[in-house]
């Protein structure tokens, strides 16, 4: 059954032919990213996860940004959280003693949180990145399966140039997407650089004019997922990102066995089975959103959200 699509203020949230399309909505600040921002995204995020009409999710932006990094409307003072309050207006982690309890949760960074929820997502999702793209506008593509740019798309890893480190697990991802060479020159230099320099950096898949970008992103995700079956895609995901830090291939070797003998007995197998044999499509009945609690516990850890 489709999900119920929660109210925004910053994006906007539209499905069609089983592609979810979030398209960041502050065009006249070219999408900076804020605290609104971060909620009305996890938001998406969870809704189109328990929508089994979802295949797959494509972001993008409104205007001629992607999301130009976070708003630097609060002055000097932005990324002192302490000040701010953070993300969530908790109390202050700062101790009686001046000292700082960084496990407390108003220490977390809001591009962290956003790219473990896409992370996390159980569908295929896309950047369709169509403007700048900078600071936490870079990052929070990375946790995406896949990145096209419009050739007037513009990348810049800018932390150092702003007296701050990268953050969104961008330390995690960014090497593993480029390799720890290219990662290093995109973050000690903070240069801003164009799409045609992301795609030699292996940064994003491929780049288009800028009328062609949205469709080759919705023909990539109806191509990725109209035959297969979503269950087998969500664990899919699941499965290849544990793979890149997994210590052997023993732990893949667990988990594939498990998901092999649970996945095996269930009725999408069976109609997949049948269908190639009787040279028709298939149609494939188990649902995401009622299957993922049998799967979750091999992935899911409670440190990690």
């Amino acid at each position: 059954m489709p999900g119920v699509t929660p109210a925004f203020t910053t994006i906007r949230l539209d499905i069609a032919d089983q592609i979810a399309t979030i398209t960041l909505d502050r065009p006249d600040k070219l999408n900076a990213f804020n605290a609104a921002m971060l909620a009305d995204l996890i938001a998406a995020f969870d809704a189109t996860d328990a929508d089994d009409g979802v295949r797959a999710v494509i972001v993008t932006g409104a205007g001629r940004g992607f999301c130009a990094g976070a708003d630097l409307s609060g002055g000097a003072a932005t990324f002192d959280y302490d000040a701010s309050g953070g993300w969530n207006g908790a109390e202050s982690p700062v101790r009686a003693d001046g000292s700082v309890d960084y496990a407390h949760p108003a220490v977390r960074d809001g591009g962290g949180l956003l790219s473990l929820r896409i992370f996390a997502s159980k569908k295929p999702v896309i950047g369709a990145i169509n403007g700048a793209a900078v600071g936490v506008g870079a990052t929070m593509t990375l946790p995406m399966d896949f990145r096209l740019a419009s050739d007037a798309a513009r990348f810049g890893f800018v932390f150092a140039r702003r007296g701050i480190v990268p953050e969104a697990c961008s330390s995690w991802f960014l090497p593993r997407l480029v390799g720890i060479g290219q990662a290093l020159e995109y973050c000690y230099s903070g240069a801003v650089f164009d799409a045609a320099e992301a795609l030699r950096g292996g940064l994003v898949r491929s780049v288009h004019a800028p009328d062609d970008l949205l469709p080759a992103a919705r023909a990539l995700a109806l191509r990725l997922t109209a035959e297969g079956a979503p269950v087998s895609i969500a664990l899919m995901r699941k499965m290849l990102y544990a793979g890149l830090g997994a210590p052997h291939p023993m732990d893949a070797h667990k988990i594939e066995s498990r998901a092999i003998w649970a996945r095996g007995a269930s009725a999408d197998a069976k109609e997949g089975v049948t269908a190639f044999l009787e040279k028709r499509a298939a149609v494939f009945p188990d649902s995401v959103a009622d299957a993922w609690d049998t799967f979750a516990p091999w992935f899911d850890k409670p440190e990690y959200r």
